[in-house]
C-alpha cells in the first residue's frame, strides 16, 4: 500500500496548502477571503491540500470541501485526521486553542476505534466527499498527553491505527500514517507498526535537524512518505531575522539560544545576498526523505512570495559557508549538493 508520490503536484512544484489558518487560527479570515486563497494557490498549481477537525472546529475542512468539489477528483490530494472529535455546543466560545470564530463545537479526545471511524465519517461529511487521500492520527506526543503519553501509545497501536487499516480496506482512506510535532513518536510507533505517510512539523528544519540523524533514514528504510510542516517554525525563519524585533519558535517566544542560531544564519544570509525564508524552504525541500512540503499560508501574496522562494537560485557557496560555521549539521544536504 505503500506510495511515496501520492501528493500531487504540476509543473514539478513541491508545495502544498496547510489548513490551519483556513480554520482562523491566531486571526480570522472571510470565507470570501479563504476561497480567494485557496483559488489563487489551484491556479498557481497548488494540487495538494491538508486539514483536520482541529482547525477552527471544522472550519477549515467545510472551506476546503467547498472549494475543491468544483475540481476534479482524481486532479487533487487531500488529507485530514484523526484524535479529535467534535461535539455541537450552542454555548461553546468563539475562541478555542487558539482559533478564533470557530464554529459552535468543543472537542474532545478520542483514538479509540469506534472514534476513529466516527471522526473519518465526520470529516467526510463536512468535506462532501466519499474518499480522503490520507488520514494522520493527530497530536500524539508527550508534550501534548503529559502523564497519559503511554497509555496514548498503547491506544494507537493497538485501537488506532488498525482501524485506520480497516477504513483504508473499505476505500474510505487511501493512506495512513501521524501529524505531529514530535520526531520521538513517531520513531516509537515506527518500531511496532508500518505507516504509509507523515505529516511532521518543525523538526526538521533550517534552525531545527532534531529529526535529522535517526527518523529521516528510518522514513527512508520504511519507504513513508513525508511532508514536511513548520519549515519556518512558526515564523522565525518566516521574514528577516533581527535583534530588536519579537521572534517566534514554535508557537512561543523564540529562546536565546534559537535567536542566536537564527541570526547567525541571518548573518550568513546577508552575505550571499539570500533571503532566508527562501533557504529555509529550500533547504527542507533538498533532503531525499522530504516528498512535499505543507504551508500555512494566510493570502494569496504569501503563496506566490513562497511559490518565488521556491524558484530562487542560492549559491553552494552560502551552504558551504552554514556548514562550515556550524550552522547547519555536516550530516545535512543542501539543494543542489552531489550525493
Amino acid at each position: 500500500m505503500k506510495s511515496p508520490a501520492f501528493w500531487a503536484c504540476t509543473d514539478g512544484a513541491r508545495l502544498g496548502l496547510g489548513g490551519a489558518p483556513l480554520g482562523n487560527l491566531f486571526e480570522s479570515m472571510t470565507d470570501a477571503q479563504a476561497r480567494a486563497l485557496l483559488d489563487d494557490a489551484w491556479n498557481d498549481g497548488c494540487r495538494t491540500y491538508d486539514t483536520a477537525p482541529h482547525y477552527g472546529h471544522g472550519l477549515s475542512e467545510r472551506r476546503l470541501g467547498d472549494a475543491l468539489r468544483s475540481h476534479p477528483r482524481q486532479d487533487w490530494r487531500l488529507s485530514s485526521k484523526v484524535g479529535r472529535l467534535l461535539t455541537p455546543q450552542a454555548g461553546a466560545p468563539q475562541d478555542q486553542h487558539g482559533y478564533v470564530n470557530t464554529l459552535p463545537f468543543v472537542q474532545h479526545w478520542d483514538l479509540s476505534a469506534r472514534g476513529v471511524r466516527r471522526s473519518v465519517e465526520d470529516s467526510l461529511q463536512r468535506l462532501g466527499l466519499a474518499q480522503l487521500d490520507a488520514v494522520y492520527v493527530h497530536d500524539v506526543d508527550a508534550q501534548t498527553h503529559g502523564p497519559n503519553a503511554k497509555a496514548v501509545l498503547r491506544q494507537v497501536l493497538d485501537e488506532t491505527l488498525p482501524e485506520l487499516a480497516r477504513l483504508r480496506h473499505e476505500g474510505l482512506i487511501s493512506h495512513m500514517g501521524l501529524g505531529v510535532n514530535d520526531h520521538l513518536i513517531v520513531e516509537q510507533v515506527l518500531r511496532h507498526a508500518d505507516l504509509d505517510a507523515l505529516m511532521l512539523a518543525g523538526r526538521y528544519t533550517l534552525l531545527d535537524q532534531a529529526a535529522l540523524p535517526t527518523l529521516m533514514p528510518l522514513l527512508q528504510k520504511k519507504h513513508v512518505a513525508l511532508a514536511l510542516g513548520g519549515v519556518f517554525n512558526s515564523g522565525i525563519l518566516a521574514t528577516r531575522v533581527a535583534a530588536d524585533r519579537p521572534m517566534t519558535f514554535n508557537y512561543a517566544p523564540a529562546s536565546p539560544q534559537w535567536v542566536d542560531k537564527a541570526l547567525g544564519i541571518q548573518a550568513v544570509c546577508d552575505q550571499h545576498r539570500v533571503l532566508l525564508p527562501a533557504a529555509a524552504l529550500q533547504f527542507a525541500l533538498a533532503h531525499p526523505a522530504v516528498q512535499i512540503v505543507m504551508l500555512g499560508v494566510r493570502n494569496p501574496a504569501q503563496w506566490r512570495a513562497a511559490r518565488q522562494a521556491e524558484r530562487e537560485v542560492i549559491p553552494a557557496a552560502f551552504w558551504q559557508q552554514l556548514r562550515h560555521e556550524g550552522w547547519l549539521c555536516a550530516e545535512a544536504p543542501f539543494p543542489g549538493e552531489a550525493s
